[in-house]
């Protein structure tokens, strides 16, 4: 039976992060803590998907519907706790027509959350025919989890946050995740009757657990990887889950072909894509959807963001964003391609080159020290040290046209728009303001004076 509703609470400000912004808009191999729930809950095909919003309400409300635009925005008030914005949902949901059946609620600071997971705890649900169900997990160490405290024949009876259990309670290693599932009309019920009678003054979703076993058996099933259910509250936490998730998906690539030489120091974003044989150096970052073909070797010391690299391609201690890198082509050391760049098949960006928007054919190269921008380059074309392309008047960005086989000078400085033709060859030191024929030698003479003893006596 298909989920009636989901339910996601993102209402809370996350004091422990010490952060401007929400907790639930911190990234996450490449997610926001949000994006990843509500991905993960969005593949149960619920009817109905609610977001709970309160702390920088706009900032998180635009998010969620950048994610899925058909989300409805639950603003809670300024009634604090999980229970008064399952009251909020529930209220908002209801005036949209009648709410019947399963109702997952979930929250929104675990960025590991699957749908696998997800899946299992509302088949149980639907499978045990409790009036509602409880994700549950166990831990080594539950310090600051709310504990799962059961009835003899196993029932859930109660959960009892931490700062309000006694000894007996605090030593239970069964833990809620804050993911559930209630029946709709048992839902209604559990929550109608909240108070903040406890340790925060807060409405706790936790005592709609012990509610809703006033009206059927509350069960609860335990999820099979703790990492998919640990929250998030600090930074020390997301640093620990990064890091452990991230050793998962190093381990997962190599098993798949990809030689990752220190997983300790490779970080590899979710949307990551490499091929076998791809080689990953150390101090490396793959983020976005970047691609890596077979082949190809990145790093020591490389970021790359949305990228495309070709089979056969070194990228050696550089930056590439938003750049495809065509087969064999060589990149760095200390080199950044901003995005729009495409480099064909066995062209090269040396050190200390910077290219924004910039096309380079076949077998051209870039050698060092330049700044090519806005421009096009032809095939077999050889770009000398410390050239650049002027390609902003201070109003308009203007292209730059070098055709193929031609052999540019040292020093030279292209004064956009502006085209060469094939086969030409520029004078080192050359200023080029006007368009070169092919074939042609091109070069600008600048008069040196030298004046001699123009310093006076007591400096020399």
């Amino acid at each position: 039976m298909a989920l009636a509703a989901a339910i996601i609470l993102a209402a809370g400000e996350g004091t422990r992060m010490r952060s401007s912004l929400p907790k639930v808009l911190h990234p996450f191999a490449g997610s926001t803590f949000l994006h990843r729930v509500m991905r993960s809950v969005q593949g149960l095909g619920p009817e109905t998907t609610a977001v709970v919003v309160r702390y920088q309400a706009d900032a998180v409300a635009e998010a969620a519907r950048s994610y899925d635009a058909g989300v409805v925005i639950v603003r809670q008030d300024e009634i604090p706790g999980t229970g008064r914005a399952v009251q909020c949902a529930l209220r908002e949901l209801s005036s949209r027509g009648p709410l019947e059946g399963s109702v997952l609620i979930a929250a929104s600071d675990m960025p590991l959350l699957d749908t696998a997971t997800l899946r299992s705890l509302v088949d149980y649900h639907e499978s045990s025919h409790d009036s509602a169900t409880v994700l549950t997990a166990n831990l080594d160490d539950p310090t600051g989890y709310g504990r799962i405290i059961r009835e003899a024949d196993g029932d859930v009876l109660r959960i009892v946050e931490q700062r309000d259990a006694n000894s007996s309670e605090l030593a239970v290693h069964e833990v809620n995740t804050s993911v559930y599932v209630f029946e709709a009309d048992v839902l209604r019920k559990a929550v109608a009757g909240l108070d903040s009678s406890n340790a925060q003054g807060e409405f706790y979703l936790t005592d709609a657990v012990e509610a809703a076993s006033g009206y059927g058996s509350v069960g609860a099933v335990a999820a099979t990887d703790p990492l998919a259910v640990e929250g998030v509250n600090d930074r020390v936490q997301l640093s620990v889950l990064s890091r452990a998730h991230n050793a998962r998906v190093c381990e997962r690539w190599m098993r798949e072909g990809v030689t990752i030489l220190d997983p300790g120091t490779t970080w590899i974003e979710d949307d990551v894509r490499l091929e076998r044989d791809v080689t990953i150096l150390p101090g490396s970052f793959l983020q976005g959807g970047t691609t890596v073909a077979s082949g190809a070797v990145v790093g020591p010391y490389t970021t790359l963001i949305d990228a495309q690299i070709d089979g056969g391609a070194v990228v050696e201690r550089s930056r590439v964003e938003g750049t495809h890198i065509g087969p064999r082509a060589t990149i760095g050391p200390w080199t950044y391609l901003r995005p729009g760049n495409h480099l064909e098949e066995g062209s090269k960006a040396g050190a200390f080159v910077e290219m924004k928007k910039a096309h380079i054919g076949r077998g051209s190269k870039v050698p060092h020290l330049s700044y090519i921008g806005d421009a096009e380059l032809g095939e077999g074309t050889n770009v000398g040290g410390g050239t650049i392309t002027a390609n902003y008047d201070g109003v308009h960005k203007n292209r730059t046209a070098i055709g193929s086989g031609v052999h540019v000078g040292a020093g030279n400085l292209f004064v956009a728009p502006v085209e060469v033709g094939d086969g030409v060859t520029t004078g080192a030191g050359s200023v080029i303001r006007h368009d070169v024929p092919d074939d042609s030698m091109a070069y600008s003479e600048n008069t040196q004076h030298v004046v001699e003893g123009w310093k006076p006596e007591w400096e020399r």
